[in-house]
């Protein structure tokens, strides 16, 4: 077994009973080695204390019977601490016992998995820096309890006051105050009951001195002002409504009692007033969140009709073909006409779901309106809005650069959304000390970062883009201390890089040092017990966290369940959930900037490893996010899930707000997720690889916006959790004929219809939740489905809501996160957890490819659901993009490759069920095709030389109506160019950028990727694939450095290929053709013509293998001769010349 602790700091077991039988209950290991000692002390509720460093040597010998330990069982005299015995207590105060439960769950790290039990560490210290004052961050250390023998924490609120049982204001920490409690409610320091330390409270009674609900309640509701606003709750507590009615001026809504404003009553019956609030009530509810704005006709009609010219053209193009083949050259005729038609074939598959292009547009103020002013369901004017749970995923720390994660993180904890709502879990698949450290000094910064964003309202909330945006700062700024607090917060993040930067050497120099103390006490262990000293020491090389512990993850120097294929689960909650009233800064000589009247609440931050073992297949990516679908369904359970990807940094702070529109909107209920545009930084000015990818995201994506939906594409995305979860939509249609399919129509259903649907789908889905098979055996996660469907509703009462929730139902506060629902979580990411289930089948994530992102999509839409791109005005996320051409090929290949694998898999377009439309079907179809072209593509570019070899050409002769079908087609596509620039909002230069690179990848990436589908669908080889490098090149001086590094790969063969077979060939026509009595001017213009063509779109090829300033690599020059003295032996050895032309010239 490995060590996790060491005597400086020893691990706490969590004494507390699990409901999955997967969970053993985590009790102390009967046995331990000296590295892994638990030194402690047993207290009257059955747990056990580390003992504090003034009650034993740390550094001296420890006999080796403290090894052992026995745990007694549980006994009438001898009961485990639980939620009961803490919540039962006649003494015990529940404000108390909730903060300090909290407190115990962000201190303490928990870990198990597969055959081991679940155990939890408390944390001292997380990094080797100073201590975050941020009182949610985990580690914060405070004084320890004054309890002899204990050095936990003492007991601490929101603010990170400590909180005090007894008005004698005696230091404890939670499991002391419990066991206080448990022995007769006697405080160990007056020695006397329990006192409150508020006065006004009877002797005895242990409540919290919290401030006034008074005047928070009239700074929120600005509507509430009377004197007597204390008298308007009710005995429970509950508000009043009715009192706060004719109490107040506030009306109620639709469907309740109405009170007409003050003026408006006219002394008679009241209706006029009664109609005009009435209105004002159907008005708000009726103002949509989100429009869908057409297309000028002006633009999508010429556009519709140049498809339809252009396609006309080619049909009456490819029939002449087949009619007129070139009897002296047959070979080259049929090649090129096969082409062609496949050529023609894929054009269509990629230009009919075109056809119908929208435009989006959403209304923020009517979003707040709705949802976070004060009104009749909602008086105190809380957030109505539902949760939203992100997922940041990373692998590996060496590829992903840690600093660059903590800059995606930093952005999530600074977005503009209620932050009681938001949570955010890092999921580390790489198990690395190093991204766990990096995330804690993100924290960190976070206390002062995100105060700082709030105050002076920055954009973007990644401070790396934020600092270094050129631009005068001060533009839009109001605040007189903004150039002050910029300068400090600038100097701090300096400092923090810094500190990221240098992680790596600090762990290791740690380790280094702990290695070295520990193999020193095993050579002292060996001559104490008399060995031969010429005996091999067996010291494990750890890797050492700040706390002197062992990492439970992935060690520096692999070992068995410490490797990144074979180590425990890992759940660690950096930043506990916040309150759910706004905590304003204080005035603080030590504060860092000016925060009063500035919320200095922080999102919940967790840090997820999910276990892995051998023998398991893990899935890559699409696992590690189911992991985190499970785990943050029992820890928060957002009803909507944004992920990104680690270099993916949210740019546009309201941009979750945008994607709420759509998901509370008219028809939100059927919207499984709202897919964001990908926009990249430290790009090329010229983009000469087309990373940018516009024409893909602003031109195919918008137009799939008008049909079913755009495709998911692994980031950026928002989903709804209940569609993760494999359940059908609630207002699912069928489109059963193409005509409907394709214009947009359905199956509608009547009202008594859709009740019938709606009693059927509640009972289908009880069902399936009454079956573990699906989701697991977490009951606790079977639980939190139904309430993620309620929660992530649109408001009843819109039009177009059919299914909709009540208002205010989200106002209440969260439950409090406690150590037994962290266990459980631990539990739904083992290794084993999703065994004999649907995760990855049909729930969640979807497995068996690639591109499992475009899998996952292509499931909800087949299952009925729709999906929304949301285009900002303000780009919504922003990222990084491989420029380097060897890492831009292969993250080619890897898309490809996935497009192979959906072709030759069950989710191919063709086999798409009768909830999905026509062309959106065509899309996927399309999808899963486009890499064949590369073999078309790739004979089509050797025509051009082949014809000038052959003296031959693809026709008989240049003539006329060649000419004219040659001219028509080319215009059409320029045209359709121009017009799809239009509405797209596309520049010329990316279109034809990306023609470019369609040419380069199509007879390079996408060709391999077919041969690598057909192994892997053959054979059943499987192709592993390495993370694409995020990081940032060694030159600081050049921002672009990487798009220069010259790096081989097989794959730029084929285009190499090309470009030097084409160059010969056109040298040998010329040359023929010059010395020719009888020279053949058209067949060599025509095969000019498209060698010059295929060279064009080669030229960023050609850059890219000449490197920086014209300085080609040794090894290009070395191919091209190759290149050139086989193909011209291979010529001459065919042609077999024996004649000579009449200038003498022989060839």
């Amino acid at each position: 077994m490995s060590s996790s602790s060491g005597p400086s700091n020893l691990s706490r077991a969590i004494g507390r009973s699990f409901r999955n039988a997967g969970i053993p209950s985590p009790t102390l290991p009967k046995v331990l080695s000296p590295a892994s000692s638990y030194t402690s002390r047993r207290t009257s509720s059955g747990r056990y204390v580390p003992l504090s460093s003034n009650d034993f040597d740390a550094s001296g010998p420890i006999s080796e019977m403290e090894y052992y330990h026995v745990h007694v069982p549980a006994t009438p005299d001898n009961q485990p601490m639980d939620d009961r015995a803490q919540t039962g207590s006649v003494n015990a105060d529940p404000q108390i016992v909730a903060k300090a439960e909290q407190q115990v769950v962000s201190d303490t790290m928990f870990t198990g998995g597969y055959q081991s039990m679940t155990r939890g560490r408390i944390l001292h210290k997380i990094t080797d820096g100073e201590a975050a004052s941020h009182p949610q961050m985990a580690g914060a250390r405070g004084r320890d309890c004054a309890v002899e023998g204990c050095d936990g924490n003492v007991m601490r609120d929101e603010r990170g006051t400590e909180l005090y049982p007894c008005e004698c204001k005696y230091p404890m920490c939670r499991d002391c105050y419990i066991d206080a409690l448990k022995a007769g409610g006697v405080c160990p320091g007056c020695k006397e009951l329990y006192k409150s330390a508020d006065e006004g409270y009877e002797p005895g009674s242990p409540t919290l001195s919290l401030p006034s609900l008074e005047p928070r309640m009239d700074r929120r509701l600005s509507v509430m002002k009377s004197t007597k606003s204390q008298m308007l709750m009710s005995a429970n507590n509950d508000f009043d409504h009715g009192d706060w009615l004719y109490e107040t001026k506030g009306t109620y809504g639709y469907g309740n009692a109405l009170k007409p404003r003050q003026g408006l009553y006219d002394g008679g019956d009241g209706s006029e007033g009664f109609e005009e609030a009435f209105n004002e009530f159907k008005e708000r509810m009726s103002r949509p969140l989100a429009r869908e704005v057409k297309i000028r006709a002006t633009i999508l009609g010429p556009y519709r009709l140049v498809v339809l010219l252009r396609l006309i053209a080619l049909v009456f193009f490819l029939s002449w073909r087949v009619r007129n083949p070139n009897r002296d050259a047959m070979w080259l005729w049929g090649m090129s006409v096969v082409c062609e038609i496949w050529f023609a074939f894929s054009w269509v598959l990629d230009q009919m779901p075109k056809l119908k292009p929208i435009n989006r547009s959403t209304d923020l103020e009517v979003l707040k309106e709705k949802f976070e002013l004060p009104s009749a369901e909602n008086p105190l004017g809380r957030s109505d809005l539902p949760g939203v749970d992100f997922f940041v995923s990373t692998a590996d720390p060496e590829k992903e650069p840690p600093l660059a994660t903590a800059n995606t993180v930093l952005s999530i904890l600074a977005v503009e959304y209620p932050v009681e709502k938001v949570a955010c879990y890092i999921s580390d698949d790489g198990g690395a000390l190093l991204t766990f450290e990096a995330l804690a000094e993100a924290a960190s910064f976070a206390r002062n970062w995100v105060p700082f964003c709030r105050k002076h309202n920055i954009e973007p909330r990644n401070p790396e883009s934020y600092f270094s945006t050129k631009g005068d700062p001060t533009k839009n700024q109001v605040r007189q201390d903004f150039v002050k607090d910029r300068r400090r917060m600038k100097r701090e993040y300096d400092e923090f890089k810094v500190r990221i930067n240098s992680l790596p050497d600090v762990i290791r120099r740690r380790s280094d040092a702990c290695n070295a103390r520990e193999e020193i006490k095993a050579k002292r262990a060996q001559v104490e017990r008399g060995t031969d000293l010429v005996e091999k020491l067996d010291v494990p090389k750890a890797t050492w966290m700040a706390d002197a512990t062992h990492w439970p993850g992935t060690w520096s120097i692999p070992t068995k369940e410490h490797s990144r294929g074979d180590h425990a689960g890992i759940i660690q909650v950096m930043l506990r959930p916040p309150s759910s009233e706004p905590l304003k800064g204080a005035m603080d000589e030590d504060s860092f900037i000016d925060i009063q009247d500035v919320d200095i609440r922080l999102p919940m931050l967790v840090y997820v490893s999910r276990e892995k073992r051998p023998g398991y297949d893990h899935n890559k990516k699409a696992g590690a996010m189911n992991a985190l679908v499970r785990a943050s369904a029992i820890m928060s359970n957002g009803p909507f899930i944004l992920n990104l990807d680690c270099d993916h940094y949210i740019y546009n702070s309201q941009a979750v707000r945008e994607g709420m529109c759509f998901m509370l909107g008219s028809g939100g209920e059927n919207v499984c997720y709202v897919q964001f545009p990908q926009r990249f930084e430290g790009i090329d000015p010229r983009d000469r690889y087309a990373n940018h990818n516009t024409v893909f995201f602003d031109g195919n994506m918008r137009a799939l916006d008008g049909l079913q939906g755009p495709m998911y594409v692994g980031t950026g995305c928002m989903f709804r959790r209940v569609a993760l979860y494999g359940f059908d939509p609630p207002l699912p249609r069928e489109y059963c004929g193409w005509c409907c399919s394709c214009c947009g129509g359905g199956n509608h259903s009547s009202a008594a219809e859709v009740a019938l649907e709606d009693e059927e789908t509640e009972m289908m889905d009880a069902g399936l939740l009454m079956r573990p098979k699906h989701f697991g055996g977490s009951q606790v996660l079977l639980d939190s489905i139904l309430k993620a469907e309620k929660e992530g509703r649109p408001l009843a009462g819109q039009p177009g809501v059919q299914r909709g929730r009540r208002a205010g139902l989200l106002t209440a506060e969260r439950e409090p996160l406690s150590t037994g629902l962290v266990a459980e979580a631990i539990c739904a990411i083992s290794c084993w957890y999703e065994d004999k289930t649907e995760w990855g089948l049909s729930v969640g994530w979807i497995y068996g490819s690639v591109t499992e992102d475009v899998v996952t999509g292509y499931r909800m839409h087949n299952r009925g659901w729709h999906s929304v791109y949301c285009i900002t005005k303000r780009d919504a996320f922003r990222g990084t993009a491989p420029i380097n051409l060897t890492d831009r090929l292969h993250q080619v290949l890897r898309w490809a490759t996935g497009s192979v694998e959906i072709f030759f898999s069950r989710n191919n377009g063709l086999l798409s069920g009768p909830r999905m439309k026509f062309l959106q079907r065509i899309a996927y179809l399309n999808v899963g095709i486009y890499p064949f072209t590369s073999v078309f593509l790739l004979v089509y570019c050797f025509l051009p030389a082949l014809s000038l070899f052959s003296n031959q050409f693809i026709v008989q002769t240049l003539n006329t109506v060649f000419l004219i079908y040659l001219l028509v087609i080319t215009v059409t596509l320029c045209l359709l160019a121009v017009l799809e620039v239009k509405w797209s909002g596309i520049t010329l230069e990316e279109w034809w950028r990306n023609e470019q690179f369609w040419l380069i990848g199509g007879t390079s990436a996408h060709l391999a990727a077919v041969l690598q589908g057909l192994l892997k669908v053959v054979a059943g080889i499987d192709i592993s694939f390495t993370l694409t490098s995020k990081s940032v090149g060694e030159d600081e001086m050049d921002e672009f450095a990487d798009l220069y590094i010259f790096k081989w790969s097989a794959l730029m063969i084929p285009p190499l290929t090309i470009m030097m077979v084409n160059l010969i060939a056109i040298a040998v026509a010329v040359a023929r053709t010059l010395y020719s009595s009888n020279p053949e001017w058209s067949k060599l213009l025509g095969g000019v013509f498209f060698s010059v063509w295929v060279l064009l779109h080669l030229y960023p090829f050609a850059k890219g293998l000449m490197g920086r300033r014209g300085r080609t690599p040794t090894i290009i020059w070395v191919w091209a001769g190759l290149l050139a003295i086989t193909i011209s032996l291979l010529w001459v050895a065919i042609s077999n010349p024996t004649s000579s032309l009449s200038s003498g010239f022989q060839l």
